[in-house]
């Protein structure tokens, strides 16, 4: 159960790698800040928790658990909020279900999620659990623009301690491949409403029957509201050339979505891919496989799992795997595709990863080959063919000398497409969508065929509003190149500038600045940090996920160890502790050898943010001088070489939370500005010193054997602080 103390600071729980971090990382954070009156709590948004508190009614009253997302999403519209929001599962349809079998199987009765639910009950429960999946949390916490950036003490690591970069040649075969009409790019529509109004959006029939697919929207005067569709015959004949260009080119065919955010579309998306691949199982077999409950948005690993007893079928599928170009592959050891799982191929992750490797992906063979990167909408899809040109034109990024690019990301109260999901669908036939105002006027309209993917997304004045003012506060900061990254031929984003441009204007800062199309913006933005200086780039929503990967993960190797900063609109913060693509393959080698690589720099970084913003706003100066010391902390993690190894055997995440304490008590027990402060960490700083050998000694004697959590999705506390609190020498010095 989550606490229900109401904490000065809140470090939310989540899941996998970081969660398991947390249970080392949270009791030294709360014994060292408790020297300063300040309590630190936790409130549950990992998916087992969220699906937990969706289903009251079918768990026992022991079982069942407060809504604590619901809680937050009202905290953080407050002055007091301070959260610290590490990063959760965005779950797909697969992980949905395997999350609810794990808590079934530990004794929770949940319904099952209804693939095709047919009667009013399971339709009711389908309808929860899709509050679940996708992007649920960071929607409804994000109450304010976003500010990412690499700390100065990580960048400066960075260069000092340059990594791996593959390298590109002219003559590489790899290329993005995306839709030239009929996509959500071509198809967007966008106004600016000129007064507060209600809407709906209905689907015309051919024979002029009315279907309302939503109702209830309501809008404040000033947002700009989007609507577009994707054509499914468009997005199939797209498909089916790019498996036949692959094949003829001799590349890996690699499909790169957001399956996870973009929760409604995008595994539709991926679901045309596996069926266009497949076509001729499809054609062939389909009755048989409709019978098997395959569906091809839930991937290739869920369809053979439906069909192990169909050896003809099975046949088949090698037969055409064989003759298809190969798939760039999730893990080539163990046979998974890129159209195994919608959510193990995120295009944010996957792209920059290809790139950093100098356009090589892993083939089924178990070597790296050259990729056509397919990632069907335009709308984005620009930014990473222009790195992708750009390098084979320049050769790769140097590290050392690479300058940095920052961003500041519109994404406050759903904006933009990440807030579209209640306003997604499926066509089910022919006709005409309209959004409808309140008052009769049609916003907008799309003829449209059964099986497009229609959407439509809005972005409040006030988020836009604050957007701006904050990149013009950053410029200011900085001194540096600033980029709006918009495209004045692109619908939305003319709506857009029409805030923009006015308000630089009306500020004195319209020199600060260049407006620019992603493509050129993105070439802009490599040529200024090969040469060793900061840009930054003002985006929306989506490209503010996309860049916040893309630049660091070559700048920095990863971007879990970016600064990120969300400053909410209502006074509160929000300070993020970056991405977590990569622990799923954490927690597998934890569990198989108990060693966990997870680098906690970002939570290091995202603490001494939210002391130092807690000092401010409570006038506590004693969190003032516990985060100037996170600060010197983190520093000498990163020059004394403490972070986690790679391998079994070697220091991992738990002793890097040995070091950090170690040097967060020594840098507080040498400080003057609080005296208490200081006696009172001096003898802590002794004992962590002291014992060091024992400590080191206790946690390489964890290593090596197989750990025990009680579960993937859900697990056993005791169990899991076991694993990761494993030092008695340390945990007597902690408490």
């Amino acid at each position: 159960m989550a606490d229900t103390t109401n904490p000065d600071i809140i470090y939310t729980k989540v899941d996998e790698a970081p969660e398991l971090a947390s249970a080392s990382f949270l009791p030294i954070i709360q014994k060292f800040a408790s020297a300063a009156g300040v309590t630190v709590g936790t409130r549950d948004i990992s998916l087992a928790g969220r699906i937990l508190a969706t289903f009251p009614e079918f768990l026992t009253e022991d079982q069942r658990q407060s809504d604590d997302l619901a809680e937050l999403g009202q905290l953080v519209k407050t002055p007091e909020a301070n959260v610290i929001k590490l990063p959760n599962i965005s779950a797909s349809v697969p992980q949905l279900v395997a999350a609810v079998k794990e808590l079934q199987a530990q004794g929770y009765a949940l319904p099952d999620y209804p693939d095709a639910p047919e009667t009013d009950e399971e339709k009711a429960v389908r309808a929860k659990y899709d509050t679940i999946k996708g992007s649920a949390v960071n929607p409804v916490l994000r109450e304010g623009n976003s500010d990412r950036r690499a700390a100065k003490a990580v960048k400066a690591y960075a260069q000092s301690n340059p990594h791996r970069m593959g390298d590109w040649s002219a003559d590489s075969k790899t290329r993005v491949s995306s839709m030239t009409s009929g996509d959500f790019r071509s198809n967007e529509k966008s106004a600016t409403l000129p007064a507060e109004t209600t809407a709906k959006i209905v689907l015309i029939a051919e024979d002029g029957s009315e279907t309302v697919l939503k109702d209830g929207l309501s809008f404040p005067a000033g947002t700009v509201v989007d609507a577009t569709f994707m054509s499914a015959k468009a997005l199939d004949a797209f498909i089916s050339e790019e498996i036949a260009s692959t094949k003829r080119d001799g590349t890996l065919f690699s499909l790169h979505l957001k399956a996870t955010m973009m929760k409604v579309s995008d595994p539709i998306i991926f679901g045309h891919a596996v069926k266009s691949y497949l076509q001729p199982v499809f054609d062939k077999h389909g009755d048989k496989l409709a019978e098997a409950g395959v569906n091809p948005n839930s991937g290739l690993g869920d369809m053979m799992a439906r069909i192990t007893d169909m050896p003809e079928v099975k046949g088949d599928i090698e037969r055409v795997l064989a003759e298809r170009p190969p798939l760039y592959m999730v893990d080539s050891d163990k046979g998974l595709t890129n159209l195994h799982v919608p959510s193990d191929v995120i295009v944010d992750a996957s792209m920059p990863a290809l790139i950093r490797a100098g356009g090589k992906g892993w083939g089924p063979d178990g070597k790296e080959h050259d990729s056509n990167c397919v990632i069907p909408d335009s709308s984005y899809a620009s930014v990473y063919e222009e790195t992708i040109n750009y390098f084979k034109e320049t050769g790769k990024l140097d590290p050392a000398t690479a300058g940095t690019v920052q961003n500041i990301g519109l994404m406050a109260q759903k904006a933009e497409e990440y807030g579209s999901h209640p306003t997604t669908f499926e066509i089910p036939h022919n006709g005409t969508v309209r959004m409808v105002l309140g008052d009769g006027t049609v916003l907008h309209e799309h003829a449209v065929e059964t099986g497009d993917i229609w959407r439509s997304a809005s972005t409040r004045k006030a988020p836009i509003q604050d957007w701006v003012q904050l990149a013009i506060d950053r410029q200011k900061a900085e001194g540096c190149e600033a980029i709006f990254w918009l495209d004045e031929t692109r619908a939305h984003d003319a709506e857009l500038l029409k805030y923009v441009t006015p308000i630089l204007d009306a500020k004195g800062v319209a020199d600060k600045f260049r407006i620019m199309a992603p493509r050129e913006a993105t070439r802009a933005s490599f040529e200024t940090i090969r040469e060793g200086k900061t840009s930054i780039a003002v985006t929306g929503n989506v490209l503010r996920d996309y860049l916040t990967d893309l630049f660091p993960i070559l700048e920095l190797a990863t971007s879990a160890k970016m600064l990120s900063i969300v400053k909410l609109m209502n006074g509160g913060g929000l300070f993020e502790t970056g991405a977590g693509g990569s622990a799923p393959k954490h927690v597998q080698q934890l569990m198989e050898q108990n060693h966990l690589r997870w680098d906690s720099l970002g939570e290091f970084c995202a603490l001494g943010e939210s002391l130092q913003f807690l000092a401010d706003v409570r006038s506590n100066e004693k969190a003032r001088v516990l985060g100037k010391a996170v600060d010197a902390a983190t520093q000498g993690i990163l020059d004394n070489d403490r972070s986690p190894s790679r391998k079994v055997g070697e220091p991992d995440n738990r002793d890097s939370h040995y070091w950090f304490a170690r040097y967060w008590a020594e840098a507080l027990a040498a400080q003057s500005e609080e005296a208490e402060l200081a006696a009172h960490f001096a003898p802590i700083a002794k004992a962590l010193a002291d014992k060091e050998a024992a400590i080191l000694s206790e946690l390489a004697a964890a290593q090596g054997q197989p750990a025990d959590l009680g579960g993937y999705y859900h697990t056993d506390a005791t169990k899991t602080e076991a694993v990761m609190r494993p030092s008695a020498t340390l945990n007597a010095i902690i408490g």
